[in-house]
């Protein structure tokens, strides 16, 4: 009986006819012993026609694998490409992939594998622990537990010295499968409450169910993973956090362990060094550092009071982009804060985001509700004038503060909060101006983040999901016309974007400007929406040069974001080390001794009168103490003085990361500090 041969399509374009149930891993062997070991899972892609796919079919597999496996490699072959262990055999022709190192999808199976690790170092630990699941991150990995004995900080210590121990001994990750009847009958004899759940929702009646094994350890997981713990060879216990199961607080509570898992020594370094850079720049730490903003709970969660420092940071961005707005044309206008339910009913909102806005006040005739958009408010002053094609942009622009019920759980310092002033606008412009208008508000926002500082960004085109006609406004036509044309914007700009399908906002397609952090994380801050629906909602028009009336087309658009946002950004960006233009302090004035006192107020006062932002330190304490406290503010400037200078009339400076730089007359200094704010310099 001849033994049944497939066809592996290799990368290079190579063909290989071998004998069925072959794994890859003897793929790779056969290639080069160097590669299969350097190899991590496969990946294995459909191929346009797979001939003789009878015994797949029919649920037979040429190795003798049970069928729900032949089941799942058969569902890789059909649809999208898929990772699998290295020790697969393979049934169908197929185009394979060895997935090593330099693949991104190898180290989300390295990290999976630790989570694995770590459960299995826990058990062996404390055994009484009950196990919940545990995926990859993105920074990471993290597994959900249940012990009523809260984890200690030296029982995290212990854990990873046994991950250790497991990783020495470098178990082989084998791929079983047992019946599913059988293996819900043991979780539920064990009280594994949470791997009864798991296989009753991810498995099917009679289903083989799916586990991996290291030494005595056995999870319920569909892989893949590495072939041993040995790979596991950089990895970090990080932390422990509290989670609900099933996010449901009347449900028992977990203890989730975070690790992170790399592929060396030197990755694991970096990345822990970025992680301390991060608390360094952590905008809550600095805030309560630097004096910027603080939390009460009086007034109420996500609601932050701003210090004068930082209400001083915020005010010249505000400041800043207002000119900047100015300049471009744009109008600026006063909208109250609240409006009629009615409103929104009619704007769209309230039925695609109304679980996001605050409930509805109710007064003696009317239901008011605090906005979450301004749009809205912007419509009705377009629409209070008859408008004509010679009118045209209309840019109305506010800083329009919004309110948003913020889930408390999300909430963190200035970067989400319930209550936010968004740098926005509405131009309202004629189907032939939009991509102009596009292109000015890209150049804008291009502006302004030079002027910031802000070097790291990236767009992302976000779109509909065609299927969802939940989310989004039922009109192909319209989705088809906003989309293409910011294509043929973005392409006329000559930038590079990705499309985020299933991202656009409930009314049109936008581009969204994604700003990235010291992790390495996105976030999206600027934004332009294009919407033909909302002019539709509330009947826009203008009239044309033909004499009749015409619908215009609304670009939404903000170029920096919510003031909250922003600086949240900056204080990260910067690590409070804001540029000159910027600093709530720029100027700190230290007096060597108290008979300096009187020159001390003379410097304070040529200094304010010339624009410049300065505090003294009068305090009876050792000049160095003064230093060093305006130092550690993040002063850009410490000037010294004492008899030398005082007679001179000039100052000893000290920069900002550039220690003592000698003294120089008082004028010289003042005009050198104010060329820098007039440019907006970053550098001192």
């Amino acid at each position: 009986m001849s033994t049944k041969t497939i066809a592996v399509h290799l990368p290079d374009g190579a063909v290989r006819e071998i004998p069925a149930g072959t794994t890859p891993l003897e793929i790779a062997n056969s290639i080069s012993p160097r590669l299969a070991a350097a190899s991590i899972v496969a990946r294995l892609l459909p191929i346009a026609a797979m001939p003789d796919q009878a015994s797949v079919r029919d649920g037979q597999s040429p190795s003798g694998q049970p069928d729900s496996e032949t089941r799942m490699y058969a569902a890789g072959q059909a649809g999208a490409p898929r990772l699998v262990d290295l020790t697969t055999p393979l049934t169908a022709d197929t185009r394979l992939e060895l997935v090593t190192e330099k693949d991104p999808d190898a180290i989300k199976v390295v990290r999976h594998s630790a989570a694995h690790v770590l459960a299995a170092a826990v058990l062996e630990l404390f055994p009484e622990t009950k196990l919940g699941h545990g995926p990859a991150t993105d920074t990471g990995f993290f597994y959900d537990f249940y012990r009523e004995k809260r984890f200690t900080p030296e029982d995290l210590e212990a854990i990873e010295a046994k991950m250790a121990e497991v990783v020495a001994r470098d178990e082989p990750f084998i791929h079983e499968f047992a019946p599913r009847e059988k293996s819900l009958e043991d979780f539920e004899r064990d009280g594994d409450f949470m791997k009864t759940h798991f296989v009753t929702r991810f498995t099917s009646a009679g289903e083989q169910v799916s586990f991996y094994r290291n030494g005595k350890f056995v999870d319920f997981c569909r892989g893949p993973h590495v072939p041993s713990t040995g790979r596991v060879k950089a990895f970090r216990v990080m932390s422990i956090s509290g989670a609900y199961w099933l996010g449901d607080e009347k449900n028992p509570q977990l203890q989730r362990i975070y690790g992170t898992a790399f592929f060396s020594k030197k990755d694991l370094d970096e990345y822990l060094e970025r992680i301390e850079d991060a608390k360094r720049r952590d905008h809550r730490r600095l805030g309560k550092e630097l004096e910027l903003f603080t939390v009460s709970e009086e007034v109420g969660a996500g609601l932050p009071l701003w210090l004068p420092k930082g209400a001083t940071i915020r005010r010249l961005l505000e400041e800043y982009i207002l000119d900047l707005e100015r300049k471009d044309g744009y109008e600026h206008v006063y909208t109250p804060a609240l409006a009629k339910v009615d409103l929104y009913v009619r704007s769209g909102h309230w039925t695609h985001y109304h679980e996001d806005m605050f409930p509805p006040m109710d007064l003696e005739t009317e239901q008011m509700v605090l906005r979450p958009m301004n749009c809205p408010h912007h419509i009705l002053i377009y629409e209070s004038k008859l408008r004509s094609y010679r009118d045209l942009p209309v840019k109305l622009a506010e800083l329009g503060t919004m309110y948003r019920y913020e889930r408390s759980g999300v909430l963190s310092g200035l970067s989400r909060v319930r209550c936010m002033t968004l740098n926005d606008a509405h131009i309202f412009c004629a189907p032939g101006q939009i991509k102009e208008e596009f292109s000015k508000v890209m150049k804008l926002v291009e502006r302004a983040y030079r002027a910031l500082g802000i070097t790291q960004y990236s767009y992302r085109l976000s779109l509909r999901d065609p299927a969802n006609k939940e989310k989004y406004v039922d009109n192909d036509a319209m989705w088809e016309l906003g989309e293409r044309v910011l294509r043929e914007a973005l392409d006329s700009l000559g930038l590079k974007y990705c499309e985020g399908r299933g991202e656009a906002a409930f009314y049109g397609p936008k581009l969204d400007i994604q700003l990235g952090d010291v992790m390495g994380h996105e976030e999206t801050y600027s934004t332009i929406q294009v919407d033909f629906h909302l002019p539709n909602q509330f009947g826009l028009e203008y009239t044309g040069a033909d004499g009749k009336q015409h619908r215009p087309v609304m670009i939404h658009r903000a170029i920096v974001s919510t003031m909250e946002r922003m600086v949240s950004y900056l204080i990260e960006l910067y690590a409070g080390a804001f540029p000159l233009w910027l600093a709530p302090v720029q100027v700190g004035l230290v007096p060597i001794s108290e008979r300096h006192a009187s020159y001390a107020a003379k410097i304070d006062k040529e200094l304010k009168q010339a624009g410049l932002r300065v505090e003294v330190d009068l305090r009876n304490e050792k000049m160095n103490a003064k230093i060093r406290d305006f130092a550690n503010q993040k002063t850009p400037y410490i000037l010294v003085f004492g008899d030398k200078e005082e007679a001179a009339g000039s100052v000893s400076i000290r920069t900002r990361g550039k220690g003592d730089q000698g003294s120089v007359p008082l004028q010289e200094f003042i005009v050198r500090a104010l060329a820098l704010v007039g440019n907006r310099s970053t550098a001192l």
